[in-house]
């Protein structure tokens, strides 16, 4: 039986380009590199480091099914983004374009986090540990919100 190596996140955009900028001011990603198609610089494939992890990006192909989230906001898809400091990572993508979803605050599985919706449809929830819970407390907590006050 084969075993998983990695998992890559990839997402199409509309404007992929714009996507990589946004990445780089944002989150402080690097670009490893870009595939552009001749004739019309639409990019086929390109990959950003992102801490210790690979983010793939492709501007839309509708011709082979590749479509990038629709109109709605948000696409379903969200991405989990762990870093040192939430506030100031949150701070700095809603000052390069990003739309502020839910302000950082103290979550209940041990995590100080929230959501920003980037100029292309994603969400991102960016966080930082503020405790370590044990699945059975992280439950425990759960349960509590849904009790009647």
């Amino acid at each position: 039986m084969s075993k998983v190596h990695d998992l890559f996140a990839y997402l199409s955009m509309r404007e992929a380009a714009k996507a990589i900028e946004f990445y780089v001011e944002a989150f402080g990603a690097e670009e490893l590199f870009r595939l552009t198609e001749p004739g019309t610089g639409r990019i086929g494939h390109a990959e950003l480091q992102l801490g210790p992890r690979v983010l793939m990006l492709a501007d839309e192909f509708p011709e082979f099914d590749i479509h990038a989230p629709a109109g709605a906001p948000g696409s379903g898809a969200r991405l989990h983004l762990h870093v040192d400091n939430a506030d100031a990572m949150i701070e700095r993508a809603v000052a390069a374009g990003a739309t502020l979803v839910m302000a950082p605050q103290d979550q209940f599985y041990g995590e100080r986090g929230g959501r920003i919706r980037d100029p292309f449809g994603y969400e991102w929830l960016i966080g930082h540990e503020i405790e370590a819970v044990a699945p059975t407390e992280m439950q425990r907590r759960y349960d509590a919100m849904y009790e009647p006050s």
